[in-house]
């Protein structure tokens, strides 16, 4: 992954993009941010499910300022926002749709056993496991209540 956000940076270089250069940019340097701190704490530099984690976050934080832009009527900026967020998503994994996350979640249940409230934890964790940055568990977790009947 980080191999793939490097070419694109070079690539928009050599372009002349602006926007999608200063998008790459300010994720290699989010990056490298949290590669300095995790080497500071005496850990490993970021894999590829922290870059994914890191990416994720980056899209909310911007879907959270288009919100605010439209609001308060400043196209100009929404646009920005709506630029850097499709360039942040080009190295996101493709996300489930509400019906293959509704199976996924089923499948999941019946894999850990799941009986319960007390049993979300298991099935967010097999969830995560088998389709890593591919469910938005902040919508996702009130189907698993539903499924569990909590």
């Amino acid at each position: 992954m980080r191999e793939a956000i490097s070419e694109g940076y070079k690539a928009a270089l050599k372009a002349g993009d602006k926007r999608r250069t200063a998008t790459l940019r300010a994720i290699n340097a989010a990056i490298k941010d949290k590669d300095i701190d995790a080497r500071g704490q005496g850990k490993e530099p970021l894999n590829e499910q922290d870059v994914l984690a890191l990416l994720q976050k980056m899209v909310k934080q911007r879907e959270e300022s288009l919100g605010i832009y439209e609001k308060a009527g400043r196209e100009d900026l929404a646009v920005v926002e709506r630029e850097e967020i499709a360039i942040l998503n080009e190295f996101l994994p493709k996300g489930l749709s509400e019906a293959e996350v509704e199976a996924a979640i089923i499948d999941a249940i019946r894999k850990t056993g799941a009986e319960g409230a007390k049993d979300m934890g298991k099935v967010v964790a097999a969830l995560k496991a088998e389709f890593p940055g591919r469910i938005d568990f902040g919508k996702a977790s009130a189907k698993i209540r539903t499924a569990l009947g909590a």
